[in-house]
């Protein structure tokens, strides 16, 4: 040990460093080992099973009927989401509103919409032009201005998007609800205090943030509903993702290969939107954690390099130093 003169004149020591040696965990090991095992051999297998028919597969991946069809697919996904966000947000107001009227409409709305299966109502939606041939638009009982001959309409498309969007919408109505629920009483009384409206107070106090709160299920609602789209063939529309693979493979009699096809355009498109709404998380959660990010520790380190500047010595009024 190294020896030192204390201040009082008797010698102190140092202690010896600590000699630390990590923990050992061959569990970890061995179970990462098997997991590894198990995950080559799925891989070889799938390789090598001529049932996957994987040249099927290469063929048909970015055939041009495909990608036609996932870009429908993301078409359904955008207008339905996009709708079902504003129909969230309208029944999320009524439901919180004092009125009796509105909030009792708005939870018949949920109860009838997240009380039903999804399928079920796209495929009363791809009956609509069965139960209403034709839309009267006008005054009741006195004159009607537009006539809409619905069985004359090849809107597939648009049910589909409708059926999708209602049903959405009373998901993202409880999900709102949460939001806006999530932000303290006392900062909306502050807002008002401060002398901002009520729409002021929810776009500046309110909305920014209930964001936090809201932006992650909804990135997840937003997927899926991606993966919802496969079931508008009970509008019947057959033209996303999900329908055209499964035409082509009742032509040519490859189910398999197609399916992986499908399976493999859905993936993709959900890593984009995961990237997305990892951002927009980021980007909303600013300031609710004390640690730094990378951006504000060089920030901060090259603060800490710049010298201070010199404090200016205060003037008297009348030119002189105070």
């Amino acid at each position: 040990m190294s020896e030192h003169t204390h201040p009082s004149g008797a010698p102190a020591t140092e202690p010896e460093p600590i000699q630390a040696v990590p923990l050992r965990h061959p569990g970890r090991w061995i179970s990462g080992a098997l997991v590894l095992i198990g995950l080559g051999l799925f891989v070889w297998g799938a390789a090598t099973n001529e049932a996957y028919r994987w040249d099927v597969y290469g063929q048909y991946l970015f055939d041009s009927r495909i990608t036609a069809a996932a870009w429908k697919t993301v078409q359904l996904t955008a207008l339905a989401m996009l709708i079902a966000v504003l129909l969230g947000v309208l029944l999320a107001v009524m439901r919180l509103s004092p009125n009796p009227v509105l909030k009792s409409v708005s939870w018949l709305y949920l109860w009838v919409f997240r009380g039903t299966p999804v399928y079920v109502q796209l495929v009363l939606w791809g009956l609509f032009p069965s139960i209403y041939k034709q839309i009267d638009l006008g005054i009741p009982f006195v004159h009607q201005f537009v006539h809409i001959d619905v069985q004359g309409l090849n809107a597939a498309f648009l049910f589909a998007v409708v059926g999708l969007a209602l049903n959405e919408a009373a998901y993202m109505a409880e999900i709102v609800r949460a939001g806006i629920g999530s932000v303290p009483e006392g900062q909306v009384e502050a807002s008002t205090a401060l002398g901002m409206s009520w729409s002021q107070t929810i776009r500046r106090t309110v909305l920014p943030q209930a964001m936090r709160v809201i932006i992650p299920p909804t990135g997840n609602e937003l997927i899926s509903m991606l993966k919802t789209t496969s079931l508008v063939a009970a509008v019947p529309y057959s033209l996303e993702l999900y329908g055209r693979a499964r035409d082509i493979s009742g032509a040519n009699f490859q189910p398999i290969p197609l399916l992986l096809v499908a399976a493999t355009w859905y993936l993709a498109i959900t890593s984009v939107l995961m990237v997305g709404q990892y951002f927009i998380e980021r980007h909303y959660s600013k300031g609710m954690s004390r640690q730094l990010t990378n951006r504000q520790l060089q920030a901060l380190a090259d603060a800490q390099d710049t010298p201070a500047a010199a404090p200016k010595t205060p003037k008297h009024p009348g030119g002189g130093l105070a």
